[in-house]
């Protein structure tokens, strides 16, 4: 853990990076690959200098995925390629840039699940003498009863719907079908060993385990189906870091997206097949004493995204045995921290883990990357580069 001296040199509040753990989680998520490529969620980095260790760290990691277009352009702009981005696009400024892009060497590939997103590409296409790059997003969320499993994406769930969008890809002379995409959710997205929820997590880990070949019988047959009608496919892309261990198991897959696992923010402590290090943290400064046992924060609302609950809040983590007041929890400009048997000093910093992983980036301009208690890096976040995406 950082140590007090150290923390001490730092202007809080900061971000900082445990560089060693993070490598460590690049080697880790490399030798779980299973020979399948690793494509890099950028929404859950959010660094460029931190992207490109990674691309750097092992051959198994190529190409990125993206979650919005202006994004896209920008990563393009400092040089990276085979750029997918992850989420359809109707941006018309961004798709011109994109459809000029794609002229050079650079390849942004668009996602696509609707006849609206093909016309919508064509025309743009046409005017200006560009081309695109389509994925077909196909929906891997599973049903029981009365029960959606899974995340609201994509409205395609058989091979019969995707094929006629791809039927419809191979109409265009401007678009050019690379593959399809299927991110199994509620398999990579939803924890399972949440605390003092024993009933919840046994009746979650009993739904991912019937939707796991539930999804491989989907997509094998979604493949075959394109395969069978003559239309090829170089990318089949699926998973996330919560289900890199079974989806790297499919045959057709080329690819897994690996985005949260790098930096291993909280929520991932409650997954049973997830083993990686905590990277990356936040320290806030003590600056206030309002009584015995409570130490007042500077700032620390960093709430994660998703649906409400407590899970959702950052944790004090350093020094050990902080908790959050339940009527208070983090607040925008100050949170207070509870502590039974310790006493610290205004000045002292705290140390917090962020639920999620990347957009606890959007709040800081570096990430302060430390080896050995010595400051060895400053990477800039998208915010330090004067970027704000979503």
């Amino acid at each position: 853990m950082l140590s007090k001296e150290l923390l001490k040199e730092i202007s809080l509040p900061a971000l900082l990076l445990d560089l060693d753990a993070f490598d460590e989680n690049c080697k880790k998520i490399a030798e779980k690959a299973n020979r399948k490529n690793i494509r890099i969620a950028t929404k859950s980095i959010r660094s460029v200098s931190l992207l490109r260790r990674i691309l750097q760290s092992n051959q198994i990691f190529k190409g990125l995925m993206s979650f919005t277009p202006q994004e896209s352009i920008f990563l393009s702009g400092n040089g990276f390629d085979d750029i997918l981005l992850g989420y359809p696009c109707w941006d018309m400024d961004a798709l011109i840039k994109i459809a000029k892009i794609n002229q050079t060497e650079k390849k942004i590939i668009l996602m696509v699940d609707s006849f609206e997103h093909i016309d919508h590409l064509q025309r743009i296409a046409l005017e200006t003498s560009g081309k695109f790059y389509v994925c077909i997003d196909v929906d891997m969320s599973t049903a029981f009863a009365n029960l959606h499993f899974g995340v609201r994406r994509s409205p395609l769930n058989n091979d019969e719907t995707v094929l006629q969008l791809a039927k419809k890809i191979q109409q265009s002379s401007k678009l050019k079908l690379i593959g399809i995409m299927g991110y199994e959710a509620q398999i990579a997205g939803v924890s399972d060993r949440m605390p003092s929820q024993y009933l919840k997590n046994t009746f979650i880990s009993y739904l991912k385990k019937k939707s796991i070949p539930e999804i491989a019988v989907r997509r094998t047959k979604v493949i075959q189906r394109l395969k069978d009608e003559g239309i090829p496919l170089s990318l089949v892309n699926g998973g996330g870091t919560g289900s890199l261990l079974t989806t790297t198991l499919e045959d057709y897959v080329t690819e897994v997206t690996v985005g949260s696992g790098f930096y291993s923010p909280l929520l991932f402590d409650y997954y049973q097949s997830f083993n990686y290090k905590p990277s990356l943290f936040f320290a806030l400064p003590i600056v206030r004493k309002p009584a015995p046992n409570i130490y007042t924060c500077l700032g620390g609302g960093y709430i994660a995204s998703g649906a409400v609950g407590k899970d959702k809040m950052p944790k004090p983590v350093y020094p050990v045995g902080g908790k959050l007041l339940p009527l208070e929890g983090a607040g925008e400009v100050q949170t207070p921290v509870y502590y039974e048997n310790l006493s610290l000093d205004i000045g002292d910093a705290i140390v917090f883990r962020a639920a999620k992983a990347g957009e606890i980036c959007e709040r800081f301009k570096e990430i302060i990357c430390i080896s050995n208690q010595q400051i060895v890096y400053r990477f800039d976040t998208y915010r330090g580069e004067g970027e704000c995406f979503l």
